[in-house]
Protein backbone atom coordinates (compact mmCIF):
# COMPACT_ATOMS: atom_id res chain seq x y z
CA UNK A 1 0.00 0.00 0.00
CA UNK A 2 2.68 2.51 0.70
CA UNK A 3 4.50 1.61 -2.43
CA UNK A 4 1.37 2.51 -4.70
CA UNK A 5 0.48 5.84 -2.48
CA UNK A 6 3.40 7.85 -4.76
CA UNK A 7 2.10 6.53 -7.80
CA UNK A 8 -1.50 7.89 -6.78
CA UNK A 9 -0.44 10.66 -5.75
CA UNK A 10 1.27 11.20 -9.31
CA UNK A 11 -1.35 10.39 -11.60
CA UNK A 12 -3.93 12.69 -9.05
CA UNK A 13 -1.23 15.56 -9.89
CA UNK A 14 -1.18 14.67 -13.49
CA UNK A 15 -4.99 14.96 -13.85
CA UNK A 16 -5.08 17.92 -11.47
CA UNK A 17 -2.44 20.33 -13.72
CA UNK A 18 -4.42 18.96 -16.99
CA UNK A 19 -7.44 20.60 -15.47
CA UNK A 20 -5.91 23.44 -14.10
CA UNK A 21 -4.26 23.92 -18.05
CA UNK A 22 -7.81 23.31 -19.32
CA UNK A 23 -9.39 26.22 -16.83
CA UNK A 24 -6.46 29.20 -17.76
CA UNK A 25 -7.56 28.35 -21.15
CA UNK A 26 -10.75 28.72 -21.28
CA UNK A 27 -9.81 31.82 -18.89
CA UNK A 28 -8.09 33.41 -22.02
CA UNK A 29 -10.59 32.56 -24.32
CA UNK A 30 -13.34 34.62 -21.83
CA UNK A 31 -10.57 37.36 -21.95
CA UNK A 32 -10.75 38.25 -25.46
CA UNK A 33 -13.98 37.46 -26.11
CA UNK A 34 -15.46 40.01 -23.61
CA UNK A 35 -12.39 42.53 -24.83
CA UNK A 36 -13.26 41.81 -28.57
CA UNK A 37 -16.76 41.97 -29.00
CA UNK A 38 -16.68 44.78 -26.09
CA UNK A 39 -19.34 43.39 -23.81
CA UNK A 40 -20.25 45.78 -20.90
CA UNK A 41 -18.85 45.06 -17.55
CA UNK A 42 -21.86 44.76 -15.75
CA UNK A 43 -23.14 41.84 -18.27
CA UNK A 44 -19.92 39.83 -18.53
CA UNK A 45 -16.66 41.49 -16.22
CA UNK A 46 -13.14 40.66 -17.50
CA UNK A 47 -11.75 37.16 -15.68
CA UNK A 48 -8.90 39.89 -14.58
CA UNK A 49 -11.78 41.83 -12.83
CA UNK A 50 -13.02 38.69 -11.63
CA UNK A 51 -10.13 37.33 -10.10
CA UNK A 52 -9.33 40.77 -8.56
CA UNK A 53 -12.11 40.63 -6.53
CA UNK A 54 -11.84 36.70 -5.97
CA UNK A 55 -9.03 37.41 -4.09
CA UNK A 56 -9.96 40.51 -2.33
CA UNK A 57 -12.60 38.58 -0.75
CA UNK A 58 -10.72 35.56 -0.44
CA UNK A 59 -8.10 37.80 2.05
CA UNK A 60 -10.97 39.54 3.15
CA UNK A 61 -12.26 35.96 4.61
CA UNK A 62 -15.59 36.92 2.95
CA UNK A 63 -15.79 33.89 0.47
CA UNK A 64 -14.13 32.35 2.23
CA UNK A 65 -16.43 31.83 5.38
CA UNK A 66 -19.08 31.64 2.92
CA UNK A 67 -17.72 28.52 1.21
CA UNK A 68 -16.48 27.42 4.37
CA UNK A 69 -20.02 27.56 5.76
CA UNK A 70 -21.47 25.84 2.51
CA UNK A 71 -18.99 23.29 2.29
CA UNK A 72 -19.97 22.35 5.91
CA UNK A 73 -23.69 21.87 5.60
CA UNK A 74 -23.19 19.85 2.58
CA UNK A 75 -20.92 17.48 4.27
CA UNK A 76 -24.07 17.11 7.10
CA UNK A 77 -26.83 17.08 4.72
CA UNK A 78 -24.84 14.05 2.69
CA UNK A 79 -23.37 12.03 5.69
CA UNK A 80 -26.92 11.67 6.93
CA UNK A 81 -27.60 10.53 3.27
CA UNK A 82 -25.03 8.02 3.10
CA UNK A 83 -26.32 6.65 6.53
CA UNK A 84 -29.91 6.85 5.18
CA UNK A 85 -28.82 5.14 1.89
CA UNK A 86 -27.33 2.06 4.07
CA UNK A 87 -29.84 1.50 6.00
CA UNK A 88 -32.92 1.42 3.49
CA UNK A 89 -30.49 -0.57 1.23
CA UNK A 90 -29.85 -2.97 3.96
CA UNK A 91 -33.31 -3.41 4.96
CA UNK A 92 -34.38 -3.56 1.36
CA UNK A 93 -31.79 -6.62 0.89
CA UNK A 94 -32.39 -9.00 4.40
CA UNK A 95 -36.51 -8.11 3.72
CA UNK A 96 -39.00 -8.62 1.30
CA UNK A 97 -41.24 -5.67 3.15
CA UNK A 98 -37.90 -3.56 3.01
CA UNK A 99 -37.83 -4.23 -0.61
CA UNK A 100 -41.14 -3.07 -1.33
CA UNK A 101 -40.60 0.11 1.03
CA UNK A 102 -37.24 1.28 -1.29
CA UNK A 103 -39.42 1.05 -4.08
CA UNK A 104 -42.15 2.88 -3.09
CA UNK A 105 -39.93 5.38 -1.42
CA UNK A 106 -37.83 5.79 -4.46
CA UNK A 107 -40.33 5.93 -7.17
CA UNK A 108 -42.31 9.13 -5.16
CA UNK A 109 -39.54 10.60 -4.02
CA UNK A 110 -36.56 10.25 -6.22
CA UNK A 111 -38.21 12.35 -9.04
CA UNK A 112 -38.28 15.31 -7.24
CA UNK A 113 -35.73 17.82 -6.80
CA UNK A 114 -34.62 18.68 -3.41
CA UNK A 115 -35.33 22.51 -4.48
CA UNK A 116 -39.12 20.88 -4.49
CA UNK A 117 -39.07 20.57 -0.68
CA UNK A 118 -37.37 23.73 0.19
CA UNK A 119 -40.98 25.30 0.92
CA UNK A 120 -41.73 22.05 3.93
CA UNK A 121 -37.80 22.98 4.95
CA UNK A 122 -38.49 26.66 5.69
CA UNK A 123 -41.74 25.68 7.52
CA UNK A 124 -40.71 22.74 9.75
CA UNK A 125 -37.37 24.46 10.37
CA UNK A 126 -37.31 28.19 9.64
CA UNK A 127 -34.59 29.81 7.85
CA UNK A 128 -32.25 27.81 9.73
CA UNK A 129 -29.03 25.65 8.33
CA UNK A 130 -30.93 23.26 9.33
CA UNK A 131 -33.52 23.54 6.64
CA UNK A 132 -30.60 23.23 4.46
CA UNK A 133 -29.25 19.93 5.78
CA UNK A 134 -32.86 18.51 5.67
CA UNK A 135 -32.64 19.66 1.73
CA UNK A 136 -29.12 18.71 1.46
CA UNK A 137 -30.08 14.62 2.93
CA UNK A 138 -32.86 15.13 1.20
CA UNK A 139 -31.59 15.09 -2.33
CA UNK A 140 -28.39 13.10 -1.32
CA UNK A 141 -30.42 10.06 0.35
CA UNK A 142 -31.89 8.63 -2.76
CA UNK A 143 -28.96 8.43 -5.31
CA UNK A 144 -27.00 6.88 -2.18
CA UNK A 145 -30.04 4.02 -1.69
CA UNK A 146 -30.21 2.91 -4.78
CA UNK A 147 -26.92 2.68 -5.73
CA UNK A 148 -25.86 0.78 -2.85
CA UNK A 149 -28.81 -1.40 -3.28
CA UNK A 150 -27.82 -2.17 -6.95
CA UNK A 151 -24.42 -2.83 -5.15
CA UNK A 152 -25.70 -5.51 -2.75
CA UNK A 153 -27.58 -7.23 -4.93
CA UNK A 154 -24.77 -7.34 -7.41
CA UNK A 155 -22.66 -9.05 -4.80
CA UNK A 156 -21.01 -12.86 -6.18
CA UNK A 157 -22.96 -15.26 -5.14
CA UNK A 158 -20.42 -17.27 -4.48
CA UNK A 159 -18.84 -14.58 -1.94
CA UNK A 160 -22.01 -14.90 -0.20
CA UNK A 161 -22.49 -18.55 -0.10
CA UNK A 162 -18.82 -18.21 1.58
CA UNK A 163 -20.12 -15.59 4.16
CA UNK A 164 -23.34 -17.48 5.26
CA UNK A 165 -21.09 -21.10 5.56
CA UNK A 166 -18.91 -19.07 7.83
CA UNK A 167 -22.31 -18.17 10.42
CA UNK A 168 -22.61 -14.40 8.81
CA UNK A 169 -26.33 -13.36 8.84
CA UNK A 170 -28.29 -10.59 9.22
CA UNK A 171 -26.63 -6.81 9.60
CA UNK A 172 -23.60 -8.33 10.02
CA UNK A 173 -23.34 -10.30 6.65
CA UNK A 174 -24.69 -6.85 5.19
CA UNK A 175 -21.94 -4.80 7.02
CA UNK A 176 -19.00 -7.56 6.65
CA UNK A 177 -19.10 -8.68 3.39
CA UNK A 178 -21.81 -7.13 1.33
CA UNK A 179 -20.90 -3.57 2.64
CA UNK A 180 -16.90 -4.02 1.49
CA UNK A 181 -18.21 -5.77 -1.90
CA UNK A 182 -20.45 -3.04 -3.09
CA UNK A 183 -18.05 -0.22 -2.55
CA UNK A 184 -17.74 0.75 -6.28
CA UNK A 185 -21.69 1.20 -6.15
CA UNK A 186 -20.87 3.12 -2.93
CA UNK A 187 -18.54 5.57 -4.29
CA UNK A 188 -20.51 6.31 -7.24
CA UNK A 189 -23.64 6.56 -5.43
CA UNK A 190 -21.60 9.18 -3.37
CA UNK A 191 -20.14 10.81 -6.00
CA UNK A 192 -23.70 11.42 -7.58
CA UNK A 193 -25.05 12.68 -3.95
CA UNK A 194 -22.08 14.73 -3.67
CA UNK A 195 -23.33 16.61 -7.23
CA UNK A 196 -27.29 16.50 -6.09
CA UNK A 197 -26.19 17.98 -2.61
CA UNK A 198 -23.62 20.66 -4.48
CA UNK A 199 -26.52 22.04 -6.88
CA UNK A 200 -28.83 21.39 -4.09
CA UNK A 201 -27.61 23.69 -1.58
CA UNK A 202 -26.25 26.82 -3.38
CA UNK A 203 -29.81 26.65 -4.99
CA UNK A 204 -30.94 26.80 -1.57
CA UNK A 205 -29.07 29.29 -0.39
CA UNK A 206 -30.35 31.84 -3.11
CA UNK A 207 -33.78 30.80 -2.31
CA UNK A 208 -33.07 32.32 1.04
CA UNK A 209 -30.14 31.40 2.55
CA UNK A 210 -28.83 32.07 5.99
CA UNK A 211 -27.51 35.65 6.67
CA UNK A 212 -25.17 36.82 8.80
CA UNK A 213 -22.01 34.53 9.80
CA UNK A 214 -23.69 31.29 9.10
CA UNK A 215 -23.98 32.72 5.37
CA UNK A 216 -22.77 30.21 2.58
CA UNK A 217 -21.71 31.01 -1.13
CA UNK A 218 -25.16 30.89 -2.68
CA UNK A 219 -25.96 33.82 -0.20
CA UNK A 220 -22.92 35.36 -1.11
CA UNK A 221 -23.68 35.36 -4.95
CA UNK A 222 -27.65 36.49 -4.21
CA UNK A 223 -26.15 39.32 -2.41
CA UNK A 224 -23.71 40.39 -5.40
CA UNK A 225 -26.61 39.95 -7.40
CA UNK A 226 -28.59 42.19 -5.11
CA UNK A 227 -26.04 45.14 -4.86
CA UNK A 228 -25.36 44.55 -9.06
CA UNK A 229 -21.84 43.18 -8.06
CA UNK A 230 -21.28 41.18 -11.30
CA UNK A 231 -17.41 40.23 -10.81
CA UNK A 232 -18.65 39.38 -7.42
CA UNK A 233 -21.21 36.98 -9.02
CA UNK A 234 -18.74 35.29 -10.95
CA UNK A 235 -16.33 34.89 -8.11
CA UNK A 236 -18.84 32.63 -6.66
CA UNK A 237 -19.56 30.71 -9.43
CA UNK A 238 -15.58 30.25 -10.21
CA UNK A 239 -14.91 29.09 -6.71
CA UNK A 240 -18.15 26.75 -7.00
CA UNK A 241 -16.51 25.51 -10.31
CA UNK A 242 -13.23 25.36 -8.50
CA UNK A 243 -14.04 23.46 -5.71
CA UNK A 244 -16.17 20.74 -7.96
CA UNK A 245 -12.90 20.61 -9.98
CA UNK A 246 -11.14 19.79 -6.55
CA UNK A 247 -14.07 16.84 -5.53
CA UNK A 248 -13.79 15.21 -8.93
CA UNK A 249 -10.48 14.43 -8.63
CA UNK A 250 -10.75 13.64 -4.79
CA UNK A 251 -12.89 10.77 -5.88
CA UNK A 252 -10.81 9.69 -8.85
CA UNK A 253 -8.08 9.45 -6.14
CA UNK A 254 -9.89 7.37 -3.60
CA UNK A 255 -11.06 4.97 -6.59
CA UNK A 256 -8.14 4.30 -8.19
CA UNK A 257 -6.35 3.82 -3.56
CA UNK A 258 -9.39 1.42 -3.75
CA UNK A 259 -11.68 0.26 -6.07
CA UNK A 260 -8.92 -0.45 -9.20
CA UNK A 261 -5.98 -1.43 -6.76
CA UNK A 262 -7.84 -3.96 -5.07
CA UNK A 263 -8.79 -5.42 -8.31
CA UNK A 264 -12.72 -4.49 -8.07
CA UNK A 265 -13.52 -2.94 -11.51
CA UNK A 266 -12.25 -3.68 -14.90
Amino acid sequence: MASSLPRILRLGQRAFARRLLLAVGLLVLWHFAVVLLRIPSFLVPSPISVVQTLWQDLQSGALTTALTNTLRLLLMGVGLGLLGGIFLAAFSILSTWGRDLLAILVSVFNPLPGVAILPLAMLWFGLTPAAIVFVVTYGALWPMAISIDTGFRTVNPTLLMLGRNLGLRGPRLVKELMLPAALPHLLSGLKIAWAFGWRTIVAAELVFGVAGAQAGVGWYINQARYFLETPRVFSGLVAIAFVGILAETLFNLIERWTVERWGMKR
